[in-house]
């Protein structure tokens, strides 16, 4: 299919992008232009009277035009711009609540304005607010294509891109800058949507719509030139992520063979398997679940490159024990491994769970955290670098400059999507002549969705625990209005009789005049008024981290009966005699954060409950969400409606880490093109390599800092 051709009035710019503007924010190549594509688009080439317009009120924007007959400032209640526009003696009204003198001066008595705008009935009457202007003759020609909109950043105006980018498209290089990449042989097996376009004619397309092209599928994104585009991004994305993978294959792992030095710098185990007495020494038995995943990940570890493995499992199922025996594994080769969680809290408690585990076996595991004094600080780091130091566990703190490890051999990350310092992790190591990749071992609660995991995970090998360990307690999720906040207080009473504890989580710590939360704070007030013969607690962020540490020991003991929190006890906490948590202004939280404090509960013997408290009125959306939450607890249907909801950046932490990130592909409408191109990389990488790195240049190469401004 061919495209229109370019308006012949457009000069080609000698230096393309060359504003500097453009180019701090990559786009000052031909290339980076024309992959800029518009987010929407307005239509500009039909044309009504003021009279036609008015009559269009409320139904949606409309373009008219007219003579300036007024332009005055107005302070009524704040500092506004006031413009009237006439036509045939009709007249509409156009205001502006921000505005610059230049503005003033385009609009002042007498000039002719072609407006674009929805048209409402304000306080003068019938008016457009911030609509679209420019100053033109009466009898200036409508344009014969819709009008692109695109992303753009403070300095660059919509005029400013659309002319780089008119520029971009006529520049020789485009020819070439857009040329097929993929054999037509690869392509045929795709998609015959995606097939309609070349990929130059699609970038055509979408840059200059026809008028009468679908406006609806445009702005959908799916309509056959955007599916072109869809298609070939997703193509290069699965390529990098093969890459990355056959990299990692090419990359030494740990010697299975220490060496001398080695040995002496790290205490060895004993004679018998480290792994073997850790399993003895459990109290519980391994699920079938458990043991699949850790025969993956122990063949993982003998392999002569290093594991780079994401272990999933639902709130409880048991991935610390997991991540326990493969630190075992390392430790008995005479090897360091470093646990890392983005919380002191959460860290904290893996720290205790395996000293608890590790301890007892003549295993050395130390803690560090930022929050440590200096003192203590260095004797972890000296420790550490000196072999000493088995297992580390701690915080971000372990991945700073001031830690050096003797020989690290696997690199625990639990929650890993909340670091955003993925790429970071990628640690080498050495011992004497010889250099080495630490393994490592990811570990998450949030489910990640089957089309997350292809696109974003697809260089990770994968394991799931698909099963709760036994004796775990099914939980009841209620729905209660605050209304019913006083009757829920007291119910807690009965609750504490029986002998068991509670969670009280509240959204905010302090008092917000916008959102009107009850805090933290008042509720534990309010709780230790009613409930004045019980120890409630008090925990959040801003707390010290040995005050954390002191009033979780007393929860955990079972001295505080209920612990008010904010959700900094969102993962991690295990204490099996609280069967009973209770979230305030629930329609706050989120699917992934509320699925993950209802799993705090659950782990005793007791029947546990969790009660969404909400706020009304309440949004579709959260009705909608706190019902699925309510009805449904299996975490990977939770974990593809929070992908629906938040997009993939938010729940992988992509947009702390800089991981690319698909721009033009939505991971729910275009789920069905992700097996088309996951298929056409293998062929592409087997039967045309060499066509590889061209396609990874355009799509790869291309990508900007621009859409993250």
């Amino acid at each position: 299919m061919s495209t229109k051709p370019l308006s012949k009035s457009s000069k080609t710019p000698t230096r393309i992008g060359s504003h500097a503007l453009l180019a701090k924010f990559g786009l000052g190549t031909p290339a980076a232009l024309a992959l800029h594509l518009p987010m929407r688009y307005e239509d500009e080439t039909q044309l009504w009277t003021i009279a036609e317009a008015l009559a269009q009120s409320g139904e949606g924007a409309v373009q008219t035009q007219g003579v300036v007959t007024r332009s005055q400032v107005l302070y009524r209640p704040r500092r506004q711009l006031l413009v009237t526009i006439t036509d045939n003696g009709d007249e509409l009204n156009l205001r502006w609540l921000h505005f610059y003198p230049s503005q003033q001066k385009q609009m002042a008595l007498g000039a002719h304005l072609r407006v674009r705008g929805e048209i409402r009935d304000g306080y003068l009457g019938a008016e457009m607010v911030h609509p679209t202007v420019r100053a033109v003759p009466a009898n200036a020609p409508l344009p014969k294509s819709l009008t692109p909109v695109y992303s753009v950043t403070a300095g660059i105006s919509q005029a400013m891109i659309r002319k780089a980018v008119l520029g971009a498209l006529n520049h020789p290089s485009m020819q070439m800058v857009l040329a097929e990449i993929i054999p037509p042989v690869i392509l045929e097996t795709a998609e015959k949507a995606a097939m309609q376009f070349s990929l130059r004619d699609a970038v055509m397309y979408l840059h200059q719509p026809p008028a009468d092209a679908n406006t609806n599928a445009l702005m959908e994104r799916t309509h056959p030139a955007w599916r072109r585009v869809q298609l070939e991004e997703l193509l290069a994305q699965q390529l990098s992520l093969k890459q990355a993978h056959e990299l990692r294959k090419s990359r030494a792992s740990p010697p299975k063979i220490v060496s001398n030095e080695l040995a002496r710098a790290i205490p060895s185990s004993e004679a018998k398997s480290l792994t073997s007495r850790l399993c003895a020494a459990l109290s519980f038995e391994l699920t079938t679940a458990q043991q699949r995943v850790w025969s993956q990940i122990g063949k993982d570890l003998q392999a002569s490159y290093p594991m780079n493995r994401l272990l999933q499992g639902d709130v409880g199922s048991g991935k610390t024990i997991v991540a326990a025996l493969a630190a075992a594994h390392m430790v008995e080769r005479s090897y360091q491994v470093a646990i890392m969680a983005p919380t002191e809290i959460l860290a904290e408690q893996h720290y205790l769970k395996f000293k608890e585990w590790f301890e007892p076996l003549g295993v050395s595991v130390i803690w560090l955290a930022g929050g440590m004094k200096a003192k203590e600080k260095k004797q972890a780091q000296v420790s550490i670098q000196s072999g000493q130091a088995q297992i580390v566990v701690g915080t971000h703190a372990l991945i700073q400059d001031a830690v050096h490890f003797a020989a690290l051999g696997l690199a625990v990350i639990d929650e890993q999507h909340r670091f955003g310092v993925r790429q970071r992790l990628e640690i080498s190591q050495r011992i004497g002549s010889v250099t080495y990749y630490c393994h490592q071992l990811m570990m998450s609660a949030t489910p990640i969705p089957r089309t997350l995991a292809m696109t974003y995970y697809a260089d990770l090998d994968v394991s799931v625990i698909d099963e709760l360990p036994p004796g775990r307690q099914p939980i009841t999720t209620k729905l209660v209005k605050d209304s019913r906040r006083q009757e829920l207080i007291a119910g807690l009473e009965h609750w504490l009789q029986k002998g068991l504890q509670a969670y009280w989580v509240c959204p905010l710590i302090e008092e917000s005049e916008v959102l009107q939360l009850q805090t933290a704070v008042d509720s534990h007030a309010e709780l230790s008024s009613v409930l004045r013969h019980y120890q409630i607690g008090l925990i959040h962020g801003r707390l010290k981290a040995e005050e954390k540490a002191a009033i979780m020991a007393d929860f955990k003991s079972g001295k505080t009966k209920i612990l008010v929190s904010t959700t900094v006890i969102e993962v991690g906490v295990d204490v099996p005699n609280a069967a009973l948590m209770v979230i305030e202004h629930a329609e706050r939280f989120g699917y992934a954060q509320i699925h993950q404090l209802r799993g705090r509960v659950g782990r005793g013997s007791a029947e546990s409950s969790c009660i969404l408290m909400y706020s009304e009125p309440l949004s579709l959306a959260a009705k909608e969400r706190l019902q699925t939450l309510r009805e449904v607890s299996d975490g990977f249907v939770i974990a593809e409606r929070d992908l629906a909801l938040r997009g993939p950046g938010e729940l992988l932490g992509a947009k702390q880490s800089g991981d690319a990130m698909l721009r033009f592909v939505d991971l729910q409408r275009d789920a069905w093109l992700i097996q088309i191109a996951h298929c056409l990389a293998d062929r592409l990488l087997k039967q045309h390599p060499a066509l590889v790195k061209a396609l990874l240049g355009r799509w790869i190469g291309a990508r900007t800092e621009f859409l993250k401004a």
